[in-house]
């Protein structure tokens, strides 16, 4: 693979429970600025003095979009990322949701983006979601919440158009392995970063 044009961001995309909190994860212990873009919506919620559950977050997200569009939390990320990109050459965004958020980076990030679909058949992703130690959700929850999040946000764009696509179906070493691999591929992966510098994620949805 040929190398990506500097300064980077790399994208990470996926339905619930595919894993890419683990790979956001891994990204920022190798020393990666990241941010989430789940924290706009967190930070709004706490300014709305509204209690931090997944549906006054749900609430927050879609009304921003409904207010300022369906780039809206991309647009209102911008800022964030820019100033990480003075800071490294490569930056991940953890949590790009809707086409029209893709669309935007496209065109006002002034970075290459690089976008990585983590996939996982949706029953193990099920699974996952039953049992994680955070906000665990039934099946028919996590279902209600893919269709959700596939016709209200737009979810299923940057999954279909993902540069490259990670399948998380054995064990986390293997999908952090691959995403590291990828790295090296494009020459990213050598990078030397400071531990922390620069990041700017301070939650998880």
């Amino acid at each position: 693979m040929n190398a990506i044009a500097l300064p980077c961001a790399i994208a990470l995309v996926g339905m619930p429970g595919a894993g890419k909190t683990l790979c956001a994860d891994h990204l920022r212990r190798r020393g990666y600025p990241g941010f989430r873009f789940g924290q706009i919506v967190v930070d709004e919620v706490e300014r709305r003095g509204l209690p931090r559950t997944q549906e006054s977050e749900r609430i927050v997200r879609e009304d921003l979009r409904a207010l300022q569009g369906r780039e809206a939390i991309a647009r209102l990320a911008l800022p964030v990322l820019r100033q990480l990109l003075q800071t490294s050459p490569v930056i991940f965004i953890d949590g790009l949701y809707s086409f029209s958020e893709y669309q935007l980076l496209r065109r006002e990030l002034d970075a290459s983006l690089l976008v990585v679909a983590i996939v996982s058949a949706r029953q193990r992703r099920y699974q996952r979601l039953g049992t994680r130690s955070q906000r665990p959700l039934d099946a028919a929850a996590a279902e209600a919440r893919d269709l959700r999040e596939i016709t209200t946000l737009e979810k299923g764009g940057p999954v279909a158009i993902a540069d490259h696509t990670l399948l998380n179906d054995s064990t986390p070493a293997a999908l952090t392995d691959a995403l590291d691999t990828l790295m090296r591929q494009h020459g990213l992966e050598s990078r030397t970063i400071s531990p922390d510098s620069g990041n700017s994620d301070k939650s998880r949805l």
